[in-house]
């Protein structure tokens, strides 16, 4: 939910930096909550501003493996007129936005033949498991 408020409040800094369009009216809204936790809310504004977003809690009731899984996207026009869209996951694993305006990573480097070939070696040689050191014999 804060991930939402967040991008909320971005999406509404970009409407107020636009002057004339601060006024906007909000033309659409859905809020839906439900017993289980589970949530869908989506806004549209009379300026192109939208966004929606739903989240669930996954593996309830099991405590080492609950987590809550947002997904959800919002888009408006940037002040120089480039359409943002940003689709995003927020889960156990983080928060994953995807969007043409986004910066792509550099792919890295190759990894050196000397290091590969120790990788390989390693992979095909695994190290022999080491004996219990909790069982005892008398």
């Amino acid at each position: 939910m804060k991930i939402f408020v967040a991008l909320a409040v971005l999406a509404v800094a970009a409407s107020a930096q636009r002057g004339s369009e601060k006024d906007a009216p909000i033309v659409k809204q859905e809020q839906e909550v439900n017993f289980d936790g589970s949530y869908h809310s989506s806004y549209e504004t009379g300026n192109g501003i939208a966004a929606q977003e739903q989240g669930q809690l996954k593996n309830a009731g099991n405590p080492e493996a609950e987590a809550e899984e947002v997904q959800g996207s919002f888009q408006y026009t940037a002040p120089d007129g480039t359409p943002i869209v940003l689709q995003y996951v927020a889960n156990e694993y983080g928060f994953q936005p995807q969007g043409a305006h986004l910066p792509v990573a550099p792919t890295p480097p190759p990894i050196p033949p000397a290091i590969q070939r120790a990788l390989d070696y390693i992979a095909a040689h695994p190290a022999p498991p080491e004996p219990s050191q909790g069982t005892r014999r008398f």
